[in-house]
């Protein structure tokens, strides 16, 4: 039986996996079959423990640092989750061009990389937020407050930022 702190690790390797597209065979092609989807799976299922030498090995795969593949210190279920940040696209097509255009574009992007075509609202994430707040050269919590007075973010969104 896997331990808490094993799941949690895998529930890190999958999510690391999820957000490069890659599914487990899609792991096994890109690796040219060093790391097997079946291995792979288990890790992240947390039924098969990985080394620390097999953990970095996988942290250079995915290029990412080691320290992204380890789960939090803090215990599992132990803060309340942030808020999703929902972007109301409806909302959004009545803001003016001439601020909402990186935003519409961004949006459009993401609905384009995930399929998801529904038109009325886009989730996003906080990584998503900080990108845009580059984009347009604010804080995130500036950015956050520009979104809410628009109409196109709600106020719990403010609550993420914490």
């Amino acid at each position: 039986m896997a331990t808490e702190y094993a799941r949690a690790l895998g529930g890190r390797l999958r999510a690391i996996r999820t957000q490069q597209g890659l599914s487990l065979h899609g792991v096994e092609e890109k690796s040219e079959g060093r790391w097997k989807a079946v291995v792979v799976g288990s890790y992240e299922r947390g039924d098969r423990a990985v080394t620390v030498q097999r953990l970095a090995e996988l942290a250079d795969f995915y290029a990412v640092p080691v320290s992204e593949l380890l789960p939090d210190s803090a215990p599992m279920g132990a803060a309340e989750p942030p808020p999703r940040l929902i972007i109301d696209l409806e909302k959004l097509q009545v803001v003016p061009a001439e601020r909402a255009g990186p935003l519409a574009r961004y949006a459009a992007t993401i609905q384009a990389q995930r399929g998801d075509y529904n038109g009325r609202v886009l989730s996003i994430r906080q990584d998503d937020l900080r990108t845009l707040a580059v984009i347009y050269d604010e804080t995130p919590s500036q950015l956050t407050e520009q979104l809410i007075t628009w109409g196109v973010l709600n106020p719990e969104a403010r609550r993420a930022l914490d």
